[in-house]
């Protein structure tokens, strides 16, 4: 169901479905080199606003692969009202409860425990504010400080082409964000995460498009690094009970879930992130 948009938005939606298409063809030829024939599935889904009108919708990408146990990359655009107090919570709908968002999403979980698992998401905002957000973590069941240091490197060279100030600020609120409290413990390794970017829209749009640039330079050198790794069964085990950790925080914490659950999405594109299988001891 089709929404009205400006330039802007425009702009915004057509950069996540080619970064969608990129990352999409790049995996797919990770695929072919572990000799599979794996490929993305794509599902279009249309939502319909609470108040009726229609409210746009998007396409969920999933392939199942050799090398990629599971992975998605959903991209959405959709608009209308938010519901009661949720439009609270939501930067600059506390005095409009209309908005439009869109936006690319996107969940790996490998079949090889030395492959990192992976999180990246960016995404443009409308309110009575405009605004981009996003960012990129590594999740590895099994760290290599070496894959910890490629990922960190490229992501803080990405910001730095646009502000010095960007990477630390950004670094720790992915450490402050990705963090499970009633576990103690981080989820991954970090990367960056930053939301509420206003101001200038071609150089916040610009910094997007380098940190998906960045992720698409870093994830798959560390997957061809990594695929082909031996693995036993005990790490297989603690791939598994890592998983569990992911899927708690994705459930209990994680605020794209709420958003999407909110905001009436399609159900399947915002659990995609759950892995396949994971164990709770």
């Amino acid at each position: 169901m089709a929404i009205e948009m400006d330039g802007e938005q425009t702009q915004a939606r057509g950069w996540f479905e080619q970064l969608r298409d990129l990352i999409c063809a790049e995996f797919e030829q990770i695929e072919r080199e572990a000799e599979s024939d794996a490929s993305f599935e794509y599902i279009a889904w249309d939502r319909t606003d609470p108040s009726g009108a229609p409210g746009g919708g998007g396409v969920r990408g999933v392939m199942k692969g050799k090398v990629f146990e599971k992975v998605g990359v959903n991209v959405s655009t959709v608009g209308g009202t938010f519901e009661g107090d949720f439009a609270k919570s939501i930067h600059g709908a506390d005095e409009d409860p209309s908005f439009f968002a869109t936006g690319i999403s996107l969940v790996a979980h490998m079949a090889n425990p030395h492959v990192p698992a992976v999180h990246m998401n960016t995404r443009f905002l409308v309110t009575t504010k405009r605004w981009f957000g996003g960012g990129a973590d590594l999740n590895p069941p099994l760290p290599r400080e070496e894959d910890t240091a490629d990922f960190h490197a490229t992501l803080k060279a990405a910001c730095d082409a646009h502000d010095a100030g960007h990477y630390p600020r950004f670094k720790k609120w992915a450490d402050d964000y990705f963090y499970i409290p009633h576990r103690g413990v981080h989820r991954g390794v970090g990367g960056i995460f930053y939301d509420h970017l206003e101001g200038d829209f071609a150089a916040n749009l610009a910094f997007a498009r380098d940190v998906g640039r960045a992720f698409l330079d870093t994830y798959p050198r560390i997957v061809r690094q990594r695929m082909n790794t031996p693995f036993d069964d005990a790490e297989i085990a603690a791939m598994l009970a890592w998983r569990g950790r992911y899927a708690e925080f994705n459930l209990v914490y994680d605020r794209g879930t709420l958003f999407g659950l909110r905001t009436g999405g399609n159900i399947d594109a915002i659990l995609m992130s759950l892995p396949p299988t994971a164990t709770w001891a």
